[in-house]
């Protein structure tokens, strides 16, 4: 039980610090121009320097739930991880971990919600670039996706032992 519960931790960290990643680093979609690669994040347009990411006027609301479901679902997992750790020593067998799921899947929510509307959006489009493709923070924010998911349900069954 022990194991279990050590490996879920590091999974957690590993959650939390996959989520800053995908949310700091502007590495959403990538492309190419005749100045050099090119990269966009929630944040800002970067070539050789970064600026602010050109959005049309009815995208901006949509990069703005983007922005704001990500910053959310790193605030719910940093909570749910706390959570863990204050119930692991407070509360007693079979009392378990019902509110660390319970906000582990509002986190996995979040994700969804935050990723699904940039995939919308956003995906294929990119000023000034020829063939883009997804980035790493794409692809990092839809592996937290399937491992807050994971935790969540795990959190869930591990309240009855």
């Amino acid at each position: 039980m022990l194991v279990l519960l050590a490996g879920i931790f590091v999974v957690h960290i590993a959650t939390v610090i996959m989520l800053f990643v995908s949310t700091i680093a502007n590495v959403w979609m990538v492309g190419s121009s005749n100045f050099g690669t090119i990269s966009t994040g929630l944040w800002l347009l970067c070539n050789k320097t970064c600026t602010q990411l050109p959005v049309s006027s009815r995208d901006e609301a949509s990069l703005k739930a983007v922005q704001a479901f990500m910053i959310l679902s790193i605030i719910f997992s940093v909570v749910a991880l706390v959570l863990f750790i204050i119930q692991l020593f407070t509360l007693e067998k079979g009392k378990r971990f019902y509110v660390t799921g319970a906000v582990m899947l509002v986190c996995w929510m979040c994700i969804l919600i935050a990723v699904s509307i940039y995939t919308a959006r956003f995906a294929g489009t990119m000023v000034y670039s020829t063939n883009p493709h997804h980035g790493y923070c794409f692809i990092l924010a839809w592996i937290c996706f399937c491992f807050s998911f994971i935790i969540s349900i795990l959190y869930l069954v591990l309240r009855k032992k």
